[in-house]
């Protein structure tokens, strides 16, 4: 396998301009991705995300680092970087989602590259991509389901 970049496209039944606040909104990302987000949507702004309880000593939190803010066509940003480290291409991964207009609707491009340039041993490498192949499986489906329940509210 070649543990390069993870793509994805989605169709969804809401505008460029709807995705775009649920792919980087804070308030909207805690309600298909992370429990908690702390995130100012600008370039070069740093926040975290959280998975699991942010009040508990279990949960797992990542830096974000916003790499480009270009409402409402693309959001992109680094993560899983080292404790401690500032963000750059060498040492995270760069998440790009772009979106397209679609009739009514919008094309969602994932992107997530830099697995290879972390310099990561072959079997934490193997592993790192596999766990963001079925976390992005999961969580993808979910972004498409709540951006489509927001315009679908009466």
């Amino acid at each position: 396998m070649e543990h390069g970049s993870i793509e994805r496209e989605l169709r969804i039944d809401a505008t460029p301009e709807v995705v775009y606040e649920v792919i980087s909104s804070p308030e909207h990302l805690r309600e298909w991705w992370p429990d908690d987000a702390q995130l100012d949507p600008v370039p070069g702004a740093v926040g975290t995300i959280t998975f699991g309880d942010p009040a508990s000593p279990e949960a797992k939190v990542e830096q974000l680092t916003v790499v480009e803010a270009d409402p409402p066509r693309r959001f992109a940003f680094l993560w899983v970087t080292d404790k401690g480290e500032a963000a750059t291409s060498g040492n995270s991964l760069l998440v790009t989602i772009d979106l397209v207009q679609d009739g009514d609707g919008t094309l969602l491009r994932f992107k997530e590259t830099g697995f290879r340039e972390r310099g990561w041993e072959a079997a934490v490498l193997e592993k790192a991509y596999s766990e963001h192949v079925q976390g992005w499986d999961h969580f993808l489906p979910r972004l498409v389901t709540y951006a489509e329940k927001l315009v679908a509210r009466p």
